[in-house]
């Protein structure tokens, strides 16, 4: 349910462990209460910063058997993320695989070839396999950063559209808890929005 790196930020953020919150609350929330009722309990209560009450409310929902967005059954935690570029296709999934393009998902790797089986490591210790490869359209591997326990399933496409540009599309599976899943989207949106800048000119 709750990762490590959760528990670790919801710490700092507020001096408590998971551990005690999931106590107090116990205590203290209704469990007929709606998200909102349980967010405005922690933030009034307790005095917690809007961000983080609404995050202690998501994780203890999950507590509560309700299913937060971006999980699944099979998939586990998961996000989807896309972006539109005025560049070929052939040239973004070139520029993936150059040592610039590969330090903005990946990291600095020695070398990345495109091959099923290929276990990669980078400097910052980002690591994994690749399990599928079609050139010039979809990768997919195993990708984990390395405080993570377990790997997740990361599938990336660079798809042709109808006026010519190229949609960028990054889905990423068994992501540990739906606070990682926040930390992956706005990963991802960074490294698109970069990529943007640099291949627009």
């Amino acid at each position: 349910m709750a990762g490590a790196m959760f528990k670790q930020a919801v710490k700092e953020a507020t001096g408590g462990t998971w551990e005690e919150w999931i106590i107090e609350l116990d205590k203290t929330v209704g469990r007929l209460w709606s998200h909102e009722q349980v967010k405005e309990h922690i933030r009034g209560h307790y005095r917690t910063s809007d961000e983080w009450s609404e995050w202690i409310a998501i994780m203890y929902g999950q507590l509560m058997g309700r299913v937060p967005v971006g999980v699944s059954k099979d998939a586990g935690v998961q996000i989807g993320v896309r972006k539109t570029l005025s560049v070929a296709k052939e040239a973004i999934w070139s520029f993936l695989l150059t040592p610039e393009g590969l330090s903005m998902w990946i990291g600095d790797v020695p070398s990345f070839p495109l091959r099923v089986g290929y276990e990669y490591e980078s400097k910052e210790g980002v690591s994994g396999k690749i399990t599928v490869v079609e050139p010039l359209r979809k990768l997919r591997m195993t990708w984990k950063r390395p405080e993570w326990d377990k790997p997740s399933r990361l599938q990336l496409y660079v798809l042709s559209t109808n006026s010519g540009k190229t949609t960028v599309a990054i889905h990423q599976e068994m992501l540990e808890d739906v606070y990682m899943r926040e930390v992956m989207r706005r990963f991802w949106d960074d490294m698109l929005n970069q990529m943007k800048k640099r291949m627009e000119v």
